[in-house]
């Protein structure tokens, strides 16, 4: 076999950005589970919603010192050749990427607006019984009542961005055979040939970055 042909695996996605991926499907169903389920669990809905606020802080971050493939410069690239890539996906060709191609990259990007307006606009929020967010407070009843029913509406809006996410990782796997879960678990893709090795970024920057993250959520709501 030639070594243009031989496999050769690279460590696309580096830890930290796996272990936020699921994280935050974790916490997102977790504080679904706590605000519809049951009014008893209300009480965990607001920690798990600091939680999510802290894994985004974090991925903002790590967008920009991040690994090659972590970062926004990376997977988020002008509306145009997003469109071409869709193109050349109807046309049956669509160019190999390492990382997110155009058309994910612009969905991660839209899930993590729609995830952090919902964390932002619950900070807000009441159901005028007993659970309030912490800055409920800071503004009118008028304007909490507005953000309550953002925190609902962007909800919806959010379920659907799931929804079209999943459906495009089961478009990969049946039509392209292409199977996007295994590498955020494992982080790594299979290559014929060589390829560019991605550049990996300091784990304790990333714990660094998480911790950070977590202190400025804390202070937020101690302060409030």
């Amino acid at each position: 076999m030639s070594p243009s042909h031989t496999p050769h695996r690279l460590l696309v996605w580096d830890l930290p950005t796996r272990l936020f991926h699921w994280a935050l499907v974790i916490l997102v169903i977790a504080a679904w589970f706590t605000a519809e389920m049951s009014d008893d669990l209300m009480d965990y809905h607001a920690p798990l919603g600091y939680g999510v606020l802290t894994l985004l802080l974090f991925r903002l971050a790590w967008g920009f010192v991040g690994s090659t493939h972590s970062r926004f410069s990376d997977f988020i690239r002008p509306p145009g050749e997003a469109l071409e890539y869709l193109r050349d996906m109807k046309a049956g060709r669509p160019s190999p990427y390492l990382g997110h191609n155009p058309l994910g990259g612009w969905m991660v990007a839209c899930l993590l607006l729609a995830l952090l307006a919902q964390a932002a606009t619950g900070l807000f929020a009441s159901d005028e019984i007993m659970n309030e967010g912490p800055f409920y407070h800071l503004v009118s009843s008028e304007t909490g009542s507005l953000l309550t029913q953002a925190h609902e509406m962007i909800f919806n809006l959010l379920t659907g961005l799931v929804a079209l996410h999943v459906c495009a990782v089961l478009a990969y796997r049946l039509i392209k055979r292409e199977n996007l879960v295994l590498p955020m678990i494992t982080g790594h893709k299979t290559l014929q040939g060589p390829g560019p090795e991605p550049r990996a970024a300091s784990l304790w920057l990333a714990i660094l970055l998480l911790a950070a993250s977590g202190t400025l959520v804390w202070a937020l709501v101690v302060l409030a």
